[in-house]
Parts: C-alpha cells; structure tokens; sequence
C-alpha cells in the first residue's frame, strides 16, 4: 500500500439527529449525521406519526389555504360578473334623482 495518497480512515460513526442513537463504523468522513434511523422510522417502530424535519408539512398547508383564498376570490369576482347591473332610468340620469 502506498503512503500519503489514503484518506484518514475513522472510527468515530454515524448520529442520528432525531432519537440521537449511535453506531461505531469504520468511515473516510468525520461526523456523519442522519435525519431518521431503525430506532426511530415509523415503519419499525410501529408508530404512525408525521416525520417533518424539513418543515415540508407547513409549506405545504400555506400553500394550499394560498390556493384556496384565490380560487374563492375567483368564484368571488364571476358570480359579481354573472349578475345583472340595476338598470338607471332614463329619466333619473337627464334630471337626477329629483325627478
């Protein structure tokens, strides 16, 4: 084997950022993170609950109530365009109201 062309070679292992749990592995990298591990994914635990560590959840009802204002302000604005305008009289717009 060669010498001074291998990366450091570490023992120091992998976290998991969610439950904190840790396993010893031999790897190239210094500090390696994970978001989910078997201790704590829902599908091993048996527990059914919503894993947002990317705040994706939240992104995502803002974008639907967003939405959803928008499309009622549409259905707003065709049902004011649908309905008829109250006609002026003729008579009303020569001599004003006081006729």
């Amino acid at each position: 084997m060669k010498q001074g062309i291998h990366p450091k070679y570490n023992t120091d292992g992998v976290v998991c950022t969610t439950c904190g749990t840790r396993w010893q592995i031999g790897t190239t990298r210094q500090n390696l993170r994970v978001e989910i591990c078997s201790n704590c994914h829902p599908f091993y635990t048996g527990e059914q609950r919503i894993v947002d560590t990317a705040g994706q959840v939240d992104r995502f009802m803002k974008r639907l109530s967003a939405s959803q204002d928008r499309q009622a302000a549409i259905e707003k604005q065709r049902t004011a365009k649908s309905q008829p305008q109250p006609k002026k009289s003729l008579l009303k717009e020569l001599y004003g109201d006081d006729a």
